[in-house]
């Protein structure tokens, strides 16, 4: 995009002739004084984001000029690489909403002859160019080729029958209708902010960071508690489940043969970084360090099924900026990426089978059930066809319908996958769970295996997130709190994953020893707990651990030191109508914290025990 910026006395045009391309205009011509005129030329390639910059220009410049007002002057003659029509109105558009919260701006029709008088200041900053380059980004020949696959669209029943979308009978199936429309509408951007921005702010657990790209977030305190926590899950699950832990670098070399191929075969865009001499992506996956390692390994026929596994802290991916919005959808993410190397199809078929039900039990353990989220089933109308008993037995773990989706070809590396996809408030779908059978990088990545006679084999590859990106577990876990609270029940985390598992308040400051005491008992036995020794009310306290959605609050008053129990309301039985209150022992509430936290990761308290001693990050 160019720019010719001219600080006028007066900008005065009048529309002459209308051309084929013109979009509709009423007027005859505008004026405007105390102006700074933006002529502009949108150029091929120009999106919203190089929209965006040009406006951070023009801004920059009124601000300097102490310009009055904006006009927005399309002129055709700063470029000969022009955009088509329709990007051109578009861009011009949305240039004027972003400059009309701040200035008064108008915009001047686009497609017509027409004539202008300007009065130029002359001062030194009256006559200005600029020229805004958009970010360099790789669209990969699957992301142009999904744009062009022809999909079909089943839902396979309960009772393993295909039955075409437009005739599946959604009573009862709401949920399931919503990500089917979702799902065959392709459309992704956001409308309006969802519920989990407000609620990832307010528990004080993540939120923008202006000072970064687009789509990368800041973690307070507490969000990177519970993120670290199913980080640490996650691992276990998959470490359990027979995978080798690896680490791998974050980037790559752009033009090394194998990554090259494969860059073209995976759905998504890459930032690019530029080294001295090489140019570098920013991995999106785990796939390229596991491949480059397993490529370098001898393994024997008795090592498969080989299971690989990294947290990638951070996996990256050019998002598109519409898309982008909260804990949904970011560009820079956590990944957790299991990869199989197994011998043939048969092994491959029963290993996909089996993380399909370690993803179902990992999500179960996270707070996300079955009946949170609908299954969507990708897969080749060959491979399907070749393997219709193996696709049907997947309706017997969840007993509920599944959204097929039938290329009529291949398009990228695999055959078949599955994912497990969480609707929200506003009733857009993200995966979640997913497993891939590839059957293309064994062979690009120079993956063998050494069979019983000693020869070489090409084996084949599954691709396993068992839980998804953990930023999106954290927006569908505040997402169905939100939904829940819509209902009327009080929203919270589990037990688990809360930052702080038992407040304490004490009534008065002679019951503070007390608290304190029961305190340090709770933290030798492994239970996040703090204690509120603000000068404020019981009744103040209270409702603010209600706020932080703490699952137990624990009083301390008189008849609590007399009797040597505890009062303590529990979030989980309790409504938005009526607390739950239970009399118990110190003992009794670490043993009924254990039992909810058993088998889970355990980390310390992330901020003071004392809340006077906290900051604030709101």
């Amino acid at each position: 995009m160019k720019l010719l910026l001219i600080h006028a006395d007066k900008m005065k045009y009048e529309v002459k002739k209308k051309t084929k391309v013109a979009e509709d205009f009423d007027g005859k011509g505008y004026e405007m004084n105390e102006v700074l005129v933006a002529f502009i030329s949108v150029e091929k390639g120009d999106n919203e984001a190089v929209a965006e910059k040009a406006v951070e220009e023009i801004l920059d410049v009124a601000k300097k000029v102490k310009a009055e007002r904006i006009m927005l002057y399309p002129y055709a003659h700063l470029s000969s690489n022009l955009s088509d029509p329709e990007t051109a109105v578009r861009l011009l558009k949305y240039m004027e909403d972003l400059i009309k919260n701040e200035y008064e701006v108008h915009r001047a029709p686009f497609g017509y002859y027409k004539s202008f008088e300007i009065s130029c200041k002359g001062h030194p900053l009256s006559e200005l160019s600029r020229e805004i380059k958009g970010e360099e980004e790789e669209v990969t020949k699957a992301l142009k080729d999904e744009e062009k696959a022809v999909s079909y669209w089943y839902i396979l029943t309960e009772d393993k029958k295909l039955v075409e979308v437009d005739k599946f009978d959604f009573t009862n199936y709401e949920k399931l209708r919503k990500f089917v429309k979702y799902e065959m509408e392709k459309r992704r951007a956001v409308d309006k902010i969802p519920p989990h921005v407000e609620l990832m702010r307010r528990l004080e657990l993540a939120d923008y960071e202006e000072a970064s790209d687009s789509g990368h977030l800041k973690y307070y305190p507490k969000g990177r508690l519970v993120k670290s926590l199913i980080e640490s899950f996650v691992t276990e699950k998959c470490v359990d489940f027979g995978a080798m832990e690896v680490e791998t670098p974050i980037m790559y070399d752009r033009a090394h043969p194998t990554l090259r191929k494969y860059l073209e075969r995976f759905p998504a865009r890459q930032y690019i970084i530029k080294g001295d001499k090489r140019d570098f992506f920013l991995r999106f996956a785990a796939c390229f360090g596991q491949f480059l390692i397993a490529a370098n390994g001898v393994i024997p026929y008795r090592s498969l099924p080989l299971r690989m596994y990294e947290l990638t802290r951070y996996s990256f991916r050019k998002e598109q900026r519409g898309e982008l919005v909260g804990l949904r959808r970011l560009r820079a993410f956590t990944m957790p990426d299991m990869h199989t190397i197994v011998k043939d199809m048969e092994e491959a078929k029963r290993e996909f089978f089996e993380q399909y039900k370690l993803s179902v039990e990992v999500l179960k353990e996270l707070g996300i059930y079955p009946e949170d989220y609908e299954v969507a089933i990708r897969v080749t109308k060959d491979f399907f066809e070749e393997n219709k008993d193996f696709i049907y037995s997947l309706v017997d773990v969840l007993k509920k319908p599944i959204l097929i989706e039938m290329w009529d070809r291949r398009f990228f590396y695999f055959v078949l996958k599955f994912e497990f996809n969480f609707v929200d408030a506003l009733d857009k779908a993200s995966a979640l769970s997913t497993v891939q059978i590839d059957v293309e990088n064994a062979e690009r990545y120079g993956i063998y295996y050494y069979d019983e006679k000693g020869e070489k084999r090409t084996p084949l590859i599954l691709h396993c997130s068992a839980s998804g990106a953990v930023e999106r577990v954290m927006y569908a876990l505040l997402e169905k709190a939100h939904m829940e609270m819509e209902k009327g029940k009080l929203p919270m985390l589990p037990v688990w994953l809360s930052p702080t598992q038992v407040r304490v308040i004490p009534v008065s400051e002679r019951h503070m020893d007390r608290a304190l005491e029961v305190a340090e008992v709770l933290k030798k036995n492994k239970i996040r707990v703090d204690v509120d020794d603000r000068e404020e009310t019981v009744s103040k306290k209270i409702r603010d651990a209600a706020t932080e959605w703490i699952p137990y609050i624990a009083v301390i008053g008189d008849k609590e030191l007399e009797s040597g129990k505890l009062t303590v309301t529990v979030r989980s039985e309790s409504t938005l109508k009526e607390q739950k209150r239970v009399e118990m022992s110190v003992e009794e509430l670490v043993e009924r914290i254990k039992k909810e936290c058993e088998g889970k990761p355990f980390k310390p308290l992330p901020l003071p025990m004392l809340l006077s001693k906290r900051p604030s990050f709101r």
